[in-house]
């Protein structure tokens, strides 16, 4: 019978042992991050030994990191009534309350089980962990450091601190609380030097701020200091396109892109790609760009990143329409996509879809909430489309001794995305101290412009001037009917009737010259910088006379920002009647000149920020049969922005070139803008619910 006992307590002594160690293969899965393997293996045990605790813990967890975190929070739940008072089995069920994303419970019951052991390291770690994810950054630092004291230096408190911190600032970033942000981040790399993660995040927020240099030396630290080089080069790039240097961006990319091998991680390997592609556009080599993204159709196909690379050379080519096929198709795949999202509303607002636009921007924000990219869309389309007022002030002279005083004062007031009214009132005074003719005119006129469809504006403009002369006074009506047209992409048209006065100076307004003209006008951009514009005059007055007015422009666009470009133009006017004596009509009059034009975009310009418009032309003009005269004409603007509201600026301009009203004089003129918008937002509401 004692035999029979012991070998009894030695059977089970040592099966006892091999269960042990059979389940140490669990173990390992489990701590190697094999779920899928230690789910199996401890399901099968758990066939053989239902009720044994440590098998449903470790397969609990198994299940619950494998993607089936109700099922694993079912499993503790059950445990904890079964084992009330096993510390272990707590903690497991409150990582099971953060696999299901129960956060506000998490909190609770973590906060319970340190009151339970104030010293316990995985209860302060998940605790700092969950308030982490609650967004109480300042708490989460402050149960890292308690978990770190218990166990200093442990890699996964450690691990967690670093992407607090990350989290908090963030957070702020979002805030647009940009220097705490910055700090937090600084503060990280002091924590963890050289961090990837970190300088990553800090070199974005530079870009966010626009300091471009900043944002450069954070992403020679990534690249100098880390074997993260490919990422460096890929922010480096971007940093170069931002300040303009695309060639430079290009070379940096192409560096990257070269050193990619068959062992470069996926991911990183996408980036790199992705980078160079953009470059190669930013540089507008399309076919190169078009070459390497069908080859990547053909690889990845249906992909986000890729159908946006194609999105992106299809908006650079002003091919909308297939660009919103690809982000159509990107928000198919996701519809919380960044770059579906702000890239639709982007295409959308080239589409002249204003409302549709400005849809896909508060579908950005939502998903991103403020993400500044869609704010700062947001803000361009509203100061589009908000009333404003605009006043200008000029004065003129030239060598004939006529002398004008211009003040202007215009109301623009948009009622919807595609109807506009306006408003303009012009005080022009001229004289001649050697004929001592002067004159007085007051235009008042009201405009109305329409959206016919997405590619055609209606714009018609009606009122009176009353001019009050030497020896006349008399008022006379005024018109201006257009369209505006965008026949095929990268084109424009604009054909038009006018009815105006000669008003250059007194004598012609004392004289009562109403001019009936029609006009076109054409101008043509290409994909290789180099630009035409065509305008043509046909004008009949009423003194019987009619005039031929044609001036055509060819250009390139040497630099994008700022704008520098530089062409050919030539003026070609003819009379039906001569009368020198009154107003410059040659029968043949021909003009060449050359001309540079430098430029800082009022519109793109940021707030307390400088613009510019300078152009310089030389060139020959020839009048009839006469020997050619040389020319010159300079034209400037520079001005101020106060802020989105408000801006000013002087102008001026000097040329000897002969117009339709006058030769042989030098003319120059003077001036002040002023331009406020009236409110801080449109007066009407974009119809957000129509999506396009």
């Amino acid at each position: 019978m004692r035999l029979k006992l012991y070998f009894i307590i030695s059977f089970l002594l040592f099966s006892s042992l091999l269960f042990a160690q059979n389940m140490q293969e669990g173990f390992t899965y489990l701590e190697t991050g094999k779920y899928d393997k230690a789910e199996i293996f401890f399901n099968d045990i758990l066939n053989l030994f239902p009720n044994n605790k440590t098998a449903k813990l470790c397969y609990g967890r198994a299940i619950g990191l494998n993607g089936k975190p109700e099922e694993a929070l079912d499993i503790f739940t059950q445990l904890t009534q079964d084992y009330p008072n096993d510390f272990e089995i707590k903690l497991n069920y409150g990582e099971a309350l953060l696999w299901n994303k129960n956060f506000a419970s998490a909190k609770s019951y973590f906060s319970n089980l340190i009151k339970e052991q104030p010293n316990s390291f995985p209860a302060l770690l998940s605790y700092a962990n969950t308030l982490s994810n609650l967004k109480e950054y300042d708490q989460a630092i402050t149960y890292v450091n308690k978990a770190l004291e218990v166990e200093v230096n442990n890699p996964n408190a450690l691990t967690s601190k670093k992407y607090i911190y990350l989290g908090y600032a963030y957070k702020n970033q979002q805030n647009q609380s940009y220097k705490k942000a910055e700090s937090l981040l600084l503060k990280n790399l002091e924590l963890f030097d050289n961090d990837k993660d970190t300088l990553l995040n800090l070199a974005n927020l530079y870009l966010i701020l626009n300091n471009l240099e900043k944002a450069e030396a954070t992403y020679n630290q990534l690249k100098n200091n880390t074997k993260h080089t490919l990422e460096a080069l890929n922010g480096l790039a971007l940093v170069n396109h931002l300040k303009g240097k695309e060639k430079l961006a290009l070379n940096i990319s192409k560096t990257a892109y070269q050193s990619l091998t068959e062992t470069t991680h996926q991911t990183i390997s996408n980036q790199t790609t992705e980078r160079y592609i953009q470059a190669l556009i930013w540089n507008k080599k399309y076919k190169e760009a078009n070459r390497l993204i069908t080859s990547l159709k053909a690889s990845n196909p249906n992909k986000n990143w890729v159908l946006a690379l194609d999105a992106t050379l299809n908006i650079y080519k002003s091919d909308f329409k297939n660009s919103l096929e690809d982000y159509n198709s990107i928000l198919k795949n996701d519809s919380t996509s960044f770059d579906g999202n702000l890239g639709k509303a982007n295409t959308l607002k080239a589409l002249n879809q204003i409302d549709q636009a400005y849809y896909y921007a508060d579908q950005t924000l939502k998903y991103y909430n403020n993400q500044k990219d869609a704010l700062n869309f947001k803000t361009t389309i509203e100061t589009n489309f908000t009333p404003y007022y605009e006043a200008k002030s000029s004065y003129s002279f030239d060598n004939g001794d006529n002398k004008a005083i211009s003040l202007s004062n215009t109301i623009n007031f948009p009622l919807s995305t595609k109807l506009k009214l306006n408003t303009n009132y012009t005080y022009r005074h001229t004289d001649n101290t050697i004929t001592n003719f002067n004159a007085t005119s007051n235009d008042f006129t009201f405009g109305v412009s329409y959206n016919l469809t997405n590619t055609i504006v209606a714009n018609v403009i009606a009122g009176l001037t009353n001019a009050n002369a030497s020896t006349v006074n008399y008022s006379e009506f005024l018109s201006d009917v257009s369209l505006d047209i965008k026949p095929f992409k990268l084109q424009q048209l604009k054909i038009g009737y006018k009815r105006d006065l000669q008003n250059f100076n007194a004598e012609l307004l004392n004289r009562k010259i109403i001019q009936n003209n029609y006009y076109i006008n054409y101008s043509l951009n290409t994909n290789f910088n180099l630009g035409w514009f065509t305008q043509y005059f046909y004008t009949s007055q009423s003194d019987n006379n009619t005039r031929h007015l044609l001036f055509t422009s060819l250009y390139y666009n040497l630099l994008a920002k700022p704008s520098l470009k530089a062409g050919l133009n030539y003026q070609y006017i003819t009379f039906k009647n001569q009368v020198p004596t009154i107003y410059f009509s040659p029968e043949q009059f021909n003009a060449t000149e050359v001309f540079i034009n430098f430029n800082k975009d009022e519109n793109i310009t940021k707030p307390k920020a400088w613009f510019y418009d300078l152009t310089a032309a030389t060139g020959l003009q020839f009048i009839g049969n006469n020997k050619s005269q040389s020319t010159y004409r300079i034209q400037g603007k520079l001005g101020y922005k106060f802020s989105n509201r408000c801006l000013a600026n002087l102008f001026g301009t000097r040329s000897n070139i002969a117009s339709a009203t006058a030769a042989g004089f030098t003319y120059t003129e003077v001036g002040l803008r002023f331009k406020w918008l009236i409110f801080n937002h449109p007066i009407f509401k974009f119809k957000t619910n129509k999506k396009g």
